[in-house]
């Protein structure tokens, strides 16, 4: 943590000169594209995996066909058929996996008090006034919604909520061009009606994190949601 700690600081001592006060958020959302970029190769493995199981589906399809009656026959037979075809199921995992790391450390980086036994300077950056480790309860509390430290925390709604839109019609178009393959009979596989509802409104769950985190967490979720979004677009399209 320490470690961590000095490098965000020095980060934020060079940046200091371009963003002033507001050096040390700035140096999150340049450490939030560092991560994406080292992860970006995931990124594009993932994409190309997506599109390696979407052309599984029908062999997957007649599997189900087969095995329907015998759900630990079923499961072997789609695990050999991805080793067969070399398509990992998870490799969509992967880049959300190895981002928790870099979260986590900004977490209890701006959450705790103290860093290695001597006080957390890096709670006394702020960005446009409002502290590193505050919350949007802190914020309410301040002002209210409109106040100066509520007013940064609708900005980041508002990127959210914009990315989180622009996510949702993005994958209503996908699923709608990549129907859930039939079991049998026209038949839809079980499940995937539930999944298909749920699955566009995923990325509007990131406006409760961002409430609840630090501000700090925050720029990094918001930052790296906005990054993945982008890249996704490029990736899949």
């Amino acid at each position: 943590m320490s470690v961590f700690a000095d490098l965000v600081q020095q980060l934020a001592d060079l940046l200091h000169p371009l963003f002033g006060a507001s050096a040390a958020a700035a140096a999150i959302v340049l450490f939030t594209a560092f991560v994406r970029l080292l992860v970006h190769p995931l990124s594009r493995a993932a994409a190309r995996g997506q599109k390696a199981r979407a052309e599984l589906q029908p062999k997957i399809a007649e599997l189900r066909k087969k095995h329907g009656k015998n759900p630990e026959k079923l499961q072997r037979a789609v695990l050999d058929l991805h080793a067969e075809e070399k398509v990992s199921p998870l490799s969509g995992c992967l880049p959300s996996l190895f981002q928790l790391p870099a979260f986590f450390l900004l977490y209890h980086l701006f959450s705790n008090t103290t860093i290695g036994g001597e006080a957390n300077e890096l709670l006394t950056h702020q960005l446009f006034a409002v502290p590193l480790g505050a919350r949007w309860a802190d914020a309410l509390g301040d002002g209210g919604v409109f106040g100066g430290a509520g007013l940064v925390y609708v900005g980041l709604f508002v990127v959210v909520t914009g990315v989180a839109a622009f996510n949702y019609r993005r994958t209503k178009r996908m699923m709608a061009a990549n129907p859930a393959v039939p079991v049998a009979d026209g038949e839809p596989v079980p499940g995937m009606g539930a999944v298909g509802k749920v699955m566009p409104f995923m990325s509007f769950f990131t406006l409760f994190t961002v409430a609840v985190v630090p501000l700090a967490a925050a720029l990094y979720v918001v930052t790296s949601t906005t990054w993945s979004a982008v890249e996704r677009a490029v990736l899949y399209r």
